[in-house]
């Protein structure tokens, strides 16, 4: 009995410092943090934004040898909201079934995207989300194209305040938009977009040289955003700059770090990569992000870059391609792209290999566990896709690996409920070797030899749930499938805690207690089911365990209260599965379920102890 409580005890251990470890690396509960998140953002839409000062423009690198793209100028002036500044530029309507937006004709800015099939809250009427906004208004936030001239040239060249001509009003997947401008010294520029059904843009530049003298340009791609967003703030969860920069591989930056990179010039913080061929380089928040994809064929510089902007830091992601030399009479072009979207996992996949996208699935951070998360994800999807429901598939899915998994948990279950059969063997041995623990240990070890059991098998039905755990953790939080997504009744969000509250009786009350008091019903249905879980085992006989596992089911269902309902309602599943099948193994092996003996122990009188009397002397204690 000693041994398999022990393995319990090693069980639960176990159960929570996952729990604690997930718990320390996610930081505050979800729920409190999208509150803040939701303050802060409506705070920072309450505020207005510096405009650029008339002529205002970026300021040109050193391209070959500094390896720069064009840096943002600092914006001074008047302040506008963000409608305002949308309309100080002439702009032309961006429209696909997945975004709305406008291009700005001046600086041929791509400023304005939002998508049309998210939306803030899970209220369907709540705005759509907001992605690129315009410089001038708040949270700026957009890409730019184009050329920078070699050292000393003196070159005019498209930029932010040049007013490019357009062929169309309207961008749309089945009509391309053609850009042009006459920089009035023999370069003619033209610059054809192209949109496609989801939120790939694709921007083919060209420069005919009509001069007498040939003249080099460096492409430039890059993704500014002006301020600091709100951001959640996991440990596992990357928001800030990204991008898989050729073999230089995959780069992540907070906003902290790239504030503390060195200087790359007076004001600039960042780090270059140079030489890179393949990849992108953007900045992600948790479900939606920008980045700029160069010629998967041409070597480039990546670079990240932090700069003080007035009160708030702006942030860069950008790209410096090799030279283009255009001969007088000729022409030359470079394409590049501009993912603003959502982070779909169809979507992204399908991006790199149909565009040849160098590991631009890692724009979804599937973390250190990819080669597990990332396949649990699309077995989801795909069960998803035939029962329609997140939840439904969750289930199922937990259903498909216990099957998996049922001989090494059955061998588990066989080896617990054959130690329960040798109970009173091993009490004896225990008996017999009181005084001498390494005899006892032995003893047992021999007995355990002998019957073909592990003591330790216990812990196997955990440690294999612990991948579990963690790769649908982090599907679940990760994945904008999974936001939003419905399962029955109250659950509206598998990837937020329940809503209900049983310190407000489930809404029959009308306060809203504080965040360390939630506790939906589902984390109740999932202390229950622990409950009766550890209750098919014998009660230990020491008080301490005896008392840490009563309490244990009770301790979970609060720390479970702020973790997304879809974990809690696998957790709940899976203990219904597991009760099940110890129950069915422990029949076929003969060993009395002792689950409702235990439950009536919890409330039954305590055996009162034996009175304690002194023993006799023996007749001739008197005598010397």
């Amino acid at each position: 009995m000693k041994e398999d409580n022990r393995n319990l005890l090693l069980a639960i251990t176990l159960s929570v410092v996952v729990l604690f470890g997930w718990q320390y690396f996610y930081g505050v509960p979800q729920m409190e943090k999208q509150k803040q998140i939701a303050q802060q953002n409506q705070q920072a839409q309450s505020q207005t934004a510096p405009v650029p000062a008339p002529g205002a423009a970026p300021v040109p690198g050193a391209a070959p040898g500094q390896t720069v793209a064009p840096a943002v100028a600092p914006a001074t002036g008047a302040v506008l909201t963000r409608d305002q500044a949308l309309a100080q530029s002439p702009r032309v309507r961006i429209e696909t079934p997945k975004i709305a937006g406008s291009l700005s004709l001046t600086g041929a800015r791509l400023d304005d995207v939002s998508l049309k099939a998210y939306r803030e809250t899970v209220d369907p009427n709540s705005p759509i989300i907001v992605l690129l906004s315009p410089l001038g208004g708040p949270n700026g936030y957009y890409s730019d194209f184009g050329w920078v001239a070699a050292p000393g040239a003196n070159v005019s060249l498209p930029n932010a305040t040049t007013v490019w001509t357009a062929d169309a009003q309207v961008l749309t997947p089945a009509k391309p938009l053609t850009l042009t401008w006459d920089n009035g010294q023999g370069l003619l520029f033209r610059r054809v977009v192209t949109v496609d059904d989801n939120a790939m843009f694709q921007i083919r530049d060209e420069v005919e040289n009509k001069g007498a003298a040939p003249v080099s340009l460096f492409p430039y791609a890059q993704v500014v955003r002006h301020g600091r967003p709100a951001t959640l703030g996991y440990y596992v969860l990357h928001e800030g700059l990204i991008g898989y920069v050729g073999d230089h591989g995959l780069q992540e930056f907070t906003y902290d770090h790239v504030d503390k990179e060195p200087l790359l010039s007076p004001g600039t913080n960042g780090r270059v990569w140079k030489d890179a061929v393949g990849g992108f380089v953007g900045i992600t928040d948790k479900y939606w992000a920008a980045a700029v994809v160069p010629d998967q064929s041409r070597k480039y510089d990546g670079r990240f870059s932090s700069v003080q902007t007035g009160a708030a830091r702006t942030y860069q992601a950008d790209f410096l391609s090799e030279a283009v030399t255009v001969a007088p009479g000729a022409s030359a072009t470079s394409t590049a792209r501009l993912f603003a979207g959502a982070k779909e996992v169809a979507a992204i996949s399908g991006y790199e290999t149909n565009l040849g996208i160098k590991r631009f699935d890692l724009m979804i951070d599937w973390g250190w566990f990819y080669f597990f998360t990332k396949p649990m994800f699309f077995l989801l999807d795909w069960i998803f896709k035939h029962v329609g429901n997140f939840g439904v598939a969750i289930l199922i899915v937990t259903l498909i690996l216990k099957g998996i998994f049922f001989p090494l948990a059955s061998k588990s279950y066989a080896s617990m409920a054959k130690m329960k059969a040798l109970q009173p063997e091993m009490l004896a041995l225990r008996e017999r070797y009181a005084d001498d623990k390494m005899k006892q240990q032995q003893a047992l070890m021999e007995l355990y030899k002998t019957q073909k059991i592990n003591p330790l098998a216990g812990c196997w039905p955990v440690l294999v749930q612990i991948p579990i755990f963690f790769a649908l953790y982090k599907i679940l939080f990760i994945t904008i499938e999974m936001r939003h997504a419905p399962f029955f009744g109250w659950i509206r969000d598998l990837a937020a805690p329940d809503p209900t509250n049983l310190f407000n009786l489930f809404g029959l009350l009308p306060f809203t207690p504080p965040a360390i008091l939630h506790l939906g019903l589902w984390p109740i249905i999932m202390g229950i089911t622990m409950f009766v879980q550890m209750k098919m085992n014998p009660e230990p006989p020491d008080p301490v365990q005896k008392m840490m596992f009563t309490w244990m089911p009770v301790f979970f269902t609060f720390l479970l209260g702020s973790f997304p309902a879809g974990l809690v309602i696998y957790w709940s599943w899976n203990n219904l599965l597991s009760v099940l099948q110890q129950g069915y193994i422990m029949r076929k092996h003969g060993v009395k379920i002792e689950l409702f003996d235990n439950i009536k122990a919890m409330f039954g009188k305590k055996p009162e102890p034996a009175p304690v009397t002194a023993p006799a002397k023996p007749a001739n204690s008197n005598k010397k």
